[in-house]
């Protein structure tokens, strides 16, 4: 269980001040946390600064990933930039954020689609020669497109959002990653905090959540997906854990070869999810989650139209999800 750092810093409305965010920070590695996953692109740099200037004395408490590729362009805004140059610049950079010599796992936050990807893994590869990354990972990729990338130099890790009602990854990539002996690492594996069952009131969500323009938390979609909850509850009751345990050792229970990477803003949920890594599902229970949340009883997909055309995932198979 790795602890995704976004949310202290970037896309949940308002995030924790530095102090209390530095508090979790410490927190985790406390209760044995050992795999923190940041971003250049988090709070345009701010995630990053934040856990360097927290846990530069802690560096060899735990394994660091972060990543490339999207960033802030010159007018301010999100640019997605894989072209060698950039990578390389922003390693450099965050590397002074990050206040270390190497990035342990160093991602392509999305493949740049004007660029080949061989070219944007070739200029990795150049970094991990360089000693400035230990490993090379993929964001929203295709299966297609990590065999490409693979090629070129071994990808330790591909992470994509997994979890109960984010199935997409089941079509293709998966499957892949186990074939090459990639480690697949899922993010929003508690789906955006929706399998928590803590999101009862979207209009209560403040104006910056990005959970605001995702397809299943507007209201003809949300209200319909409300309903999956109940059984949720049902089965984590039966199982003596809470509802965000038991989705993410569900996820865990997918395959050997996954990572989970829950993100929050609570030293409580901190603790409550490293929990799940001990909680053991039994064949019937996974069954049973499966028969409750899937393609076919989520409703809405989970990203827009404008969204969609950033990521090489088989996200084609929205189709699937009820309408």
């Amino acid at each position: 269980m790795g602890l995704a750092v976004m949310c202290v810093s970037h896309a949940y409305g308002h995030p924790p001040n530095p102090e209390e965010g530095a508090k979790l920070l410490n927190t985790a590695l406390d209760l044995g946390y050992t795999h923190l996953d940041t971003a250049a692109l988090y709070g345009f740099g701010a995630n990053e600064t934040l856990l360097g200037n927290t846990l530069k004395n802690r560096r060899g408490e735990y394994f660091l990933a972060s990543k490339c590729g999207m960033f802030r362009d010159a007018a301010g805004k999100r640019e997605i930039d894989g072209s060698p140059e950039k990578i390389k610049q922003t390693c450099d950079e965050s590397l002074q954020r990050l206040q270390t010599d190497v990035i342990d796992l160093y991602y392509l936050h999305r493949w740049d689609k004007r660029i080949a990807i061989e070219d944007s893994v070739g200029a990795l590869k150049d970094l991990v020669n360089e000693g400035k990354i230990k490993t090379i990972g993929l964001s929203e990729v295709s299966a297609d497109t990590l065999r490409k990338a693979h090629a070129v130099h071994p990808i330790a890790a591909v992470q994509t959002e997994y979890s109960l009602w984010t199935r997409n990854a089941e079509t293709a990539i998966l499957n892949a990653c186990k074939e090459l002996g990639v480690t697949f690492v899922a993010f929003s594996p508690l789906g955006p905090g929706f399998l928590t069952g803590d999101v009862p009131d979207v209009g209560a969500l403040p104006e910056k959540d990005i959970r605001l323009n995702m397809p299943r938390f507007k209201p003809e979609h949300f209200s319909r997906n409300l309903g999956l909850l109940e059984g949720l509850s049902e089965i984590a009751q039966e199982n003596s854990c809470t509802m965000a345990q038991l989705g993410l050792a569900w996820v865990l229970a997918q395959g050997d070869q996954i990572v989970a990477i829950p993100g929050t803003t609570s030293l409580d949920h901190v603790r409550e999810h490293l929990g799940a890594a001990e909680i053991k599902l039994s064949p019937e229970t996974i069954a049973r989650l499966n028969a409750l949340i899937n393609p076919n009883t989520v409703s809405g997909p989970r990203y827009g139209a404008a969204t969609l055309p950033e990521i090489d995932t088989e996200d084609v198979d929205l189709g699937r999800y009820a309408a």
